[in-house]
């Protein structure tokens, strides 16, 4: 029986660890589609998972990796069939089910989506559960109304996978996009993915008030926190925060004045269990008018091997852009 590389997670004695290791297919966690993974990616997620800086794995042991795209193998659906190209994002993936983090990936057929026309999976992999993220968190700040003449849109968070991508997809649909990063010498390389202003994190002033001076049109929040909090106080009337991420914390210490006289959304992004519909929508427009534009500077190709320090350095807030996993 064939084998192969996973990178699987193992509780050892209360203590998390993990490791390349080899395994046959009969070992994997059951499902109708088999793919032949050729990326996956690193998330903030696959670092809290595989470091056990989170409590994110509800099984013990299991392949990590949130997020994978590659060929179909084998199939007992008949919606997909063998050298189908295929990704999957989200669900139970690398959580409570096998993950992306292997040569071989099976999963229920539920979770799987064809790779959209004229993308590749290395750049489905650049996009990944982040970019999906962002792209989700695009989409329905436009379903509340905004639209690229409504004025500044900020993006926090900019260098990271949800944020930097968020930047990309923005400017290419016309958006005036500002960019918070708290990594100074990467200001350049938001500019190259379209950023008109960027403000470091470290010089930016919040303020105390309940309600600070109108600045934005629109928000894409994966940090949320204290960050939180300051865009609800400084949003335009009627406009909206698509928050994702916790990275600067769970708490948001905030009033309900901007909600009540200024018509604040706060508008919660969940990339794992949305539902097939807007997850197929939103993967079409990923290779149609969103689609990324500079892809090459924002994805690092990455193997197993370095699956370790990349997790040290996204849990540090170290990483830019998108680390792709070749598999």
């Amino acid at each position: 029986m064939e084998k192969f590389n996973a990178y699987r997670i193992f509780n050892e004695d209360g203590k998390i660890a993990a490791r390349v290791t080899q395994m046959t297919p009969d070992e994997l966690d059951k499902g109708e589609v088999v793919i032949k993974a050729e990326y996956s990616s690193v998330n903030y997620k696959d670092g809290l998972a595989a470091t056990g800086a989170g409590k994110i794995c509800r099984k013990f042991p299991i392949n990590g990796g949130i997020d994978v795209a590659g060929t179909v193998h084998s199939s007992s659906d008949a919606k997909f069939k063998v050298g189908d190209k295929v990704l999957v994002t989200g669900f139970d993936l690398g959580v409570a089910h096998d993950g992306g983090y292997a040569q071989l990936v099976r999963v229920p057929a539920a979770w799987v989506v064809p790779l959209p026309q004229g993308m590749t999976t290395l750049e489905a992999m650049t996009i990944g559960t982040a970019g999906f993220t962002a792209a989700l968190s695009v989409a329905q700040l436009e379903r509340n109304g905004l639209k690229p003449g409504n004025g500044k849109v900020i993006v926090t968070g900019a260098t990271g996978g949800v944020g930097s991508v968020a930047v990309e997809i923005l400017a290419g649909l016309g958006y005036d996009v500002t960019a918070v990063t708290g990594k100074d010498g990467e200001h350049d390389f938001l500019k190259q993915l379209g950023a008109k202003e960027v403000i470091s994190r470290h010089t930016l002033e919040m303020g105390t008030k309940p309600m600070e001076k109108n600045l934005w049109a629109g928000a894409v929040d994966p940090v949320g926190g204290a960050t939180t909090a300051w865009l609800t106080r400084t949003m335009n009337y009627g406009a909206s925060i698509a928050v994702s991420g916790l990275t600067g914390g769970i708490d948001v210490s905030t009033t309900v004045l901007p909600f009540i006289l200024r018509g604040v959304n706060l508008l919660g992004i969940d990339s794992v269990q949305c539902p097939m519909e807007p997850r197929l929508e939103v993967w079409r427009r990923l290779s149609t008018d969103m689609k990324l534009r500079h892809a090459t500077a924002i994805a690092h190709v990455i193997g197993f091997e370095q699956l370790p320090e990349t997790f040290a350095t996204i849990l540090k807030g170290g990483v830019t852009g998108r680390n792709v996993v070749k598999l």
